[in-house]
């Protein structure tokens, strides 16, 4: 049995057939275009490119995707990073999704207003989608304003436009106390905030300036990647080397404008002169609206089919509870059972899946490498973490991760 943190599970179960399914055998290039399964997916990122893709894969132009998201352009996460420390323009990190190219796919820019799951009916600013299968991938959104004094005294790193907001801000700082810190738990890709702290470092030091800063980094968690000892044990001990002050078991809850002090959950106050935050996180109102979805704050599914509570609606990535950390990799391998599950249901068979909970993170060390961590997080009695250390040869293996990611998804490769 697998773990979620929502207080939902659902064994793996046969699940209502759409009207019209393709039978066992027949093959996607006789499938009639008159009775195509339609499949909505909402939200284009990891999660919603992977699973299209899949689909488009196994059906071709046999079956009818329509892929929804707010943005024109897909953004790998680890990109926020490269934009705030110059090592990337903005421009040069979106992929625009009209580029996608999937036999069944078209993407549709618009924001989603309304989620009714019982009808699998989504309305958006430019109409209304209904669909044989739903798939809810709408990632977590910021909750800046959870945080006091967080909009107007502090900074965030989590989108686009706040990390080039801090490129302009880091690089007039010389001077004071930098501080990064987390406001809440769960956030989107638990290393980001080491990273940024080690990457300040490198930062500071090319530009003559970091004997005259300092730099601290508070986290709620005891250690940096709690899943991996050894991992956390060369993050500290890397903090150590750079003098950067390290603050765990602590969450930042309000910020003092007026005298550049956070003040942390146990009531300790911390001067700033640069804040660097990684805001809470939270279900998209468009979904905590749709009752029947939410539960204690995330979405609940099935971990071996990613179904809801409402059959033939799917949930996947960082609105979930299924069990794993907010990331792009965990958020892709929900989407392939989800694929697997839906591809299952439109041939009318029914066979088992589950998600194996298991990803690779890869954590910019600075100094011009990188490491991994890889995760299992549902084989044994709790998470474990496999430390792979910081190398050139792991740069380029991050690279090849993105390369791989944006033709397998935009681009005619499998």
């Amino acid at each position: 049995m697998h773990r979620t943190t929502g207080g939902f599970f659902q064994a793996t179960r046969s699940l209502p057939r759409p009207r019209n399914p393709l039978p066992v055998g027949r093959s996607a290039s006789c499938y009639d275009p008159a009775v195509q399964a339609r499949v909505v997916i909402l939200g284009a990122g990891f999660g919603g490119l992977e699973l299209a893709t899949m689909l488009s894969n196994e059906f071709g132009d046999g079956i009818d995707v329509t892929l929804v998201d707010r943005s024109p352009a897909f953004s790998f996460g680890f990109a926020k990073l490269d934009v705030m420390f110059g090592r990337s323009a903005r421009d040069a990190v979106l992929h625009p999704y009209r580029d996608i190219a999937k036999p069944g796919v078209r993407f549709l820019q618009a924001a989603v207003t309304a989620i009714d799951p019982q009808s699998r009916r989504v309305t958006t600013e430019d109409g209304v989608l209904d669909a044989d299968y739903l798939v809810i991938a709408l990632g977590a959104d910021y909750d800046v304003a959870a945080t006091p004094g967080l909009a107007e005294g502090g900074n965030e790193f989590y989108t686009l436009g706040g990390a080039e907001r801090l490129a302009g801000l880091i690089d007039g700082f010389s001077s004071g106390r930098a501080l990064i810190g987390v406001c809440g738990t769960p956030f989107k890709c638990p290393p980001a905030p080491t990273e940024a702290a080690l990457l300040l470092h490198d930062h500071l030091v090319a530009r003559g300036c970091r004997d005259a800063c300092e730099i601290a980094f508070v986290i709620p968690f005891d250690v940096p990647i709690p899943p991996s000892p050894e991992t956390s044990r060369a993050l500290v001990a890397a903090f150590a080397e750079r003098g950067i002050e390290f603050i765990p078991g602590r969450r930042i809850t309000a910020l003092d404008a007026a005298r550049s002090v956070t003040v942390l959950d146990d009531g300790t106050e911390l001067a700033y002169d640069l804040f660097l935050g990684v805001p809470r996180h939270r279900v998209p109102d468009v979904v905590a609206n749709a009752m029947a979805l939410a539960e204690d704050g995330y979405v609940a599914v099935s971990a071996a089919t990613m179904e809801t509570q409402v059959p033939r609606v799917y949930a996947i990535g960082d609105c979930t509870s299924v069990g794993v950390p907010k990331a792009g990799v965990f958020a892709e391998g929900e989407a392939r059972v989800a694929a697997a599950s839906l591809i299952d249901a439109i041939r009318g068979v029914d066979e088992p899946h589950a998600y194996d909970g298991r990803g690779s993170c890869y954590i910019e060390f600075g100094a011009g490498r990188v490491g991994r961590v890889d995760v299992d997080f549902f084989s044994g009695p709790r998470p474990v973490g496999t430390y792979h250390e910081p190398s050139t040869a792991l740069v380029a293996e991050k690279h090849d991760f993105g390369a791989s990611r944006l033709a397998r998804w935009f681009g005619g490769q499998p």
